[in-house]
């Protein structure tokens, strides 16, 4: 492939619900373009963009895609992300690095959640984007029903700048609205307007036309005059609505029968901006901490953003990186200024799925790849010592759904430390960490097929079989008033024997307070040298509770009195006698369990807000308070960690995926009376397993 420049590129993102036919359409795009001779199918697995396994296997797209391809002087980077919400993070990916975005709609479906999902993601970076209304071979397409979905959804600046022929067994093409002609299946040869649709091309044309003209006022005056408004009048003021954002067009085809996809290859070029005319970009210098705007200009200084790592088979770690200004060449030397290193440059990639092609030169305005970087990772800038930019991070959701991660063999236990970081590097959804109170290893995904996917993952990459389990509670114990307790240990063996005599309160802390061991010894009753052994007895104590064995908190033991023998007291008696005195207090009856708190905050279109509510009293919790948010509803609530271990499983049951929350640890609270017998039985039913 040869080199462009920063005007001859457009770097576009697909996005979708997941099944609308993306993939399939970046097939089409591909076949299209020249790129691939054959037109692969997603329910056989021969796409280019779906090449992963669990990718083939689950028959949706899961990691993101580069898929360069040459149209009309045009180098069109292709970047297929997942439509799924449990891969969110390709897709933010994706959306970061692009200048322009389709969307591809299904002509059955209409608008679906993901659609709407997207469009809020593509919103929040203001990216031009055209609309795709796929499958109109599929039965009950509707492409009317669809555009209405669509100006109602996202707003009436959506305008169809197409018309489809037909529909179902009878699609057979679609009509320009512009220079109105038609054109049949995938020919690229005019064609008059069938007498079928003629009456309807030219009602939507004079509609498209009245949008068009609102745009620019020379337009306007010429309309109002009864002047003739020509073709190469609506292109031109179309392509500045679709850069400015106040215009979308809507466009129709097939992507299994490649119907209107090179007129959507044509649009791309025409109506969506390359680098040069995207949104400027800023980077910050981390020398002199000065906000500076990048040229896209190979001749400036480098400044790229690495926006995905991942591991190829054959290269190993490749990293993935858009340049906004400057140039990379092969075998040459970057300074990565997040890290504060010089980063050697192998040789250059251009990938195409998971093709490859060599090349000697990135420059600005495109994307590349190279292997083996030593200490890149996502979200770095790759720049120049003399003049280190740093672009802005990747920001990604936190990760809301956890498993725990249970080792089947004991070499998968030695694996699993290095294959994680791996993984959460590729997947910066992914959160791994060590549960300090339950000594789980704890994985943290987008939702269940995100962790699943994860594991299968982890099997076939590396060899590591794990099994995905619920996560422990962290439950804890404490006590509810002062107890006094004695203890005396005494052993009498011939020789030295064993003694040692102590008297603790157990007294209750204000909750989050901790542990804390005191004395108040007077007289010597416990020799000094003693005391440290007796807070080891009361520190090995607090480990297990007496109810159901969890750590005790929240607690103050106090040594006040005791005894000891000349001869047959030892630091280990003393040790014995705190740590049963301790268990002694305990065993009184008045002794609790506590269980976590978290801090839900649940966004929901208002049409949910009922059942939100409703569900969240099943699960014991106490609603703090709602606002509105951009359109939505958000709710705060105090629930028990116990309820909600899988919550995102819940969440989008109730809302069909349009429900999204944040959740964090508040504090313990007292475990309901009811709810004590029936962790008492399980945690018991799970030591006698062990």
């Amino acid at each position: 492939m040869r080199s462009y420049g920063a005007d001859s590129i457009r770097n576009v993102v697909l996005l979708s619900h997941c099944g609308a036919g993306k993939t399939s359409l970046s097939e089409a795009m591909l076949f299209t373009c020249g790129a691939i001779s054959r037109l692969g199918r997603v329910d056989e697995g021969t796409t280019t963009s779906d090449h992963d396994p669990d990718e083939i296997k689950r028959k949706i797209s899961i990691n993101l895609s580069l898929l360069p391809c040459e149209w009309k002087d045009t180098k069109v980077n292709i970047i297929d992300v997942p439509g799924y919400a449990d891969f969110l993070g390709g897709a933010i990916s994706g959306i970061r690095v692009a200048d322009g975005a389709v969307v591809v709609v299904c002509a059955a479906s209409g608008v679906e959640v993901g659609t709407e999902l997207m469009w809020k993601q593509i919103e929040a970076r203001d990216l031009p984007r055209l609309i795709f209304i796929n499958k109109m071979d599929r039965e009950n397409a509707d492409f009317h029903k669809v555009v209405e979905q669509v100006q109602k959804k996202f707003g009436r600046h959506c305008v169809p700048v197409q018309l489809p022929i037909g529909a179902h067994t009878s699609f057979e093409g679609v009509v320009d609205l512009i220079g109105m002609k038609a054109y049949k299946r995938d020919s690229r040869d005019e064609a008059e307007i069938p007498a079928s649709v003629a009456n309807e091309a030219r009602t939507l044309h004079d509609k498209m036309v009245e949008s068009v003209v609102e745009m620019d006022d020379d337009l306007t005056n010429r309309y109002l005059e009864g002047q003739n408004i020509t073709v190469d009048d609506i292109r031109r003021v179309l392509v500045q609505g679709v850069k400015a954002g106040s215009m979308v067009p809507i466009m129709a085809g097939s992507a299994l029968q490649n119907t209107g996809v090179w007129c959507l290859l044509d649009a791309v070029c025409q109506y969506l901006p390359s680098p040069k005319e995207a949104r400027p970009v800023e980077a910050v210098n981390a020398a002199t901490q000065q906000s500076e705007t990048l040229q896209p200009d190979e001749g400036t200084p480098l400044a790229a953003l690495v926006f995905m790592t991942s591991a190829d088979p054959y290269v190993g770690k490749v990293t993935h990186f858009r340049i906004y200004s400057g140039a990379i060449n092969s075998n040459s030397q970057v300074w990565n200024a997040a890290r504060g290193q010089m980063e050697r440059i192998g040789q250059l990639l251009m990938f195409r799925g998971k093709t490859q092609e060599a090349v000697p030169r990135v420059t600005a305005g495109d994307i590349g790849s190279v292997g083996k970087l030593a200490v890149t990772v996502g979200g770095d800038t790759l720049s120049v010592k003399e003049r280190p930019l740093k672009l802005p991070v990747i920001e990604f959701p936190e990760p809301v759904y956890s498993v725990a991660l249970h080792p089947k063999t004991k070499t998968d236990v030695d694996k699993l430390g290095t294959v994680l970081p791996r993984l959460a590097e590729e997947d910066p959804t992914i959160l791994v960490r060590k549960d300090a109170d339950t000594g789980e290893t704890v994985l943290q995904g987008m939702g269940d097929t995100h962790v699943e996917v994860t594991a299968e993952r982890m099997q076939r990459k590396f060899g590591v079989g794990v099994e995905l389990r619920t996560p422990k509670v962290p439950y804890k114990e404490t006590v509810t008033s002062l107890v006094k307790a004695e203890y005396k240990h005494k052993k009498q063996t011939g020789g030295h024997g064993q003694y040692g005599h102590v008297l603790l309160e157990v007294e209750p802390l204000p909750r989050g307070t901790g542990f804390e061991f005191a004395e108040r010894v007077v007289g010597g009753a416990v020799p000094r040298n003693y005391i440290p052994a007796v807070e080891k007895g009361v520190l090995e104590a607090k480990q297990e509770g007496v109810l159901a064995r969890y750590p005790l908190v929240d607690v103050k033991v106090t040594l006040y009195d005791g005894s000891a023998h000349a001869v047959d007291s030892s630091e280990m008696s003393f040790k014995i006698a705190a740590a049963q005195a301790v268990r002694k207090a305990l065993s009184q009856g008045h002794t609790v369990l506590l269980e976590p708190i978290v801090r839900l905050r649940v966004i929901v279109p208002e049409a949910f807000t009922g059942d939100i509510m409703s569900d969240l009293n099943t699960k014991r919790g106490r609603v703090m308070g709602m606002t509105q948010e951009y359109g939505s509803q958000v709710i705060e609530a105090q629930v028990p960690l116990a309820e909600v271990l899988r919550y995102a499983v819940d969440l989008r049951a109730i809302t069909q995926g349009r429900g999204g929350y944040t959740m964090e640890f508040s504090r313990y609270e007292e475990v309901p009376p009811y709810q004590t017998e029936k962790i008492i039985a399980e945690r018991a039913a799970e030591k006698e397993k062990a």
